[in-house]
C-alpha cells in the first residue's frame, strides 16, 4: 500500500518530535508530573461535583476545631489548618482550580491570538495595520492592572479570573502567528493553492495553520503556568477565587500563622505551585526544541 508524501512528512514531524521527547528524561519527568497533577485535578473535580450535587458539606471545607494546627503526621500527611481542615485534601482542590484556570483561559486566549495572527499575516495591508494597532495597545497596558480591572468589573471569583487572564494573554501568540504566516504565504504550496482557486479561509486554516501549529502547542504549555501563577497571585490578594481552596487563598490564610510555627500549609501550597509551574516551563522548552523547524535543522 502506497503512502503519500504528506503522510510521511506528518509522521516525521510529530513522530520525530515524540522520539526526541522520549530521549529526554527531564521532559518525561515533566510529563509524569503534569499527568499526576491532572489526575489529582480530576479527582478533585469529581469530589467537588459529588458533594455539590448531594448538597452536602465537602470534606475539604468541613471544620474540626479539635484538630486545628496539627503538624504533618500519618493521619494528615500535610497537616491541618486553623479550622482543622486537611491541607492535603485542600491541595487537591487547588489543583482542580489551577487546571480549570489554565484550560479555560487558554480556550479564550489561543483562538483570539491564532485567528487575529492568521488574518494579519495573510492579508496584510489595512487588516494588518488594525490588528497590529490592537495588540500593540493591549501590550502597552500593564497586564496585571488590566486583569485586575476586568476582574473588578466582572466581580470576584473564577469568572473574573477567566476573562481577565484570557482576554489579556493572546498578544504574544498573535505576534508569533502573524510573523510565521507572513513567511508561509509566499511559499510555493500557498501560491499553488491560490492558483487552484482555493478560498482564503481554506488556505489559511487548512494549509498554513497546520505548518505553524507547533507555536500554538508550545505557547499553550508556557501560558498554562503563567495562568496558574496569575490566579494564585490574584487569589492571594483577595481578588480571585472566593470560598474555595485555591492555592493562593491557602497561602494568604497561612502567611500570618508562620509567626506561630505553623509552616506546613504555606510550605506545601508553595511547593505544589513551584513543581507544576516548573514542570510546564521545562516541558515548554523541550517541546520548542522538538517542534521548532529552525532548531531541528540546526541539529540535523
Amino acid at each position: 500500500m502506497s503512502t503519500t508524501a504528506s503522510e510521511v512528512q506528518g509522521r516525521s514531524l510529530w513522530g520525530d518530535a515524540w522520539q526526541q521527547l522520549r530521549r529526554s528524561r527531564l521532559a518525561l519527568a515533566c510529563l509524569w508530573i503534569i499527568g499526576l497533577y491532572g489526575v489529582a485535578a480530576l479527582f478533585g473535580e469529581g469530589q467537588y461535583l459529588y458533594y455539590h450535587w448531594q448538597d452536602r458539606a465537602a470534606p475539604y471545607n468541613a471544620t474540626h476545631l479539635d484538630l486545628q494546627y496539627q503538624a504533618p503526621a500519618l493521619a494528615h500527611p500535610c497537616g491541618t489548618d486553623g479550622l482543622g481542615r486537611d491541607v492535603g485534601i485542600r491541595l487537591l482542590q487547588g489543583a482542580r482550580i489551577a487546571f480549570q484556570v489554565g484550560i479555560v483561559t487558554s480556550l479564550i486566549a489561543i483562538p483570539i491570538g491564532v485567528i487575529l495572527g492568521c488574518l494579519a499575516g495573510y492579508f496584510g495591508g489595512r487588516t494588518d495595520d488594525v490588528i497590529v494597532w490592537l495588540f500593540s495597545t493591549f501590550a502597552a497596558i500593564p497586564g496585571l492592572l488590566f486583569i485586575f480591572a476586568i476582574a473588578m468589573v466582572v466581580g470576584k471569583g473564577l469568572l473574573g479570573i477567566y476573562l481577565g487572564i484570557g482576554l489579556t494573554t493572546w498578544v504574544n501568540l498573535c505576534r508569533l502567528i502573524r510573523a510565521e504566516v507572513m513567511k508561509h504565504k509566499a511559499r510555493p504550496y500557498v501560491q499553488a493553492a491560490r492558483a487552484l482557486g482555493l478560498s482564503h479561509a481554506r488556505i489559511i486554516f487548512r494549509h498554513i495553520l497546520p505548518n505553524v501549529f507547533h507555536i500554538v502547542i508550545v505557547t499553550f504549555t508556557l501560558r498554562f503556568s503563567y495562568a496558574i501563577g496569575t490566579e494564585v497571585f490574584m487569589s492571594f490578594l483577595g481578588i480571585g477565587v472566593q470560598g474555595e481552596p485555591s492555592w493562593g487563598l491557602m497561602m494568604s490564610n497561612a502567611r500570618l500563622r508562620l509567626w506561630y510555627g505553623v509552616w506546613w500549609e504555606m510550605a506545601f501550597s508553595t511547593l505544589a505551585i513551584f513543581v507544576i509551574v516548573l514542570a510546564f516551563n521545562l516541558l515548554g522548552d523541550a517541546l520548542r526544541d522538538a517542534l521548532d523547524p529552525r532548531l531541528r535543522t540546526r541539529e540535523g
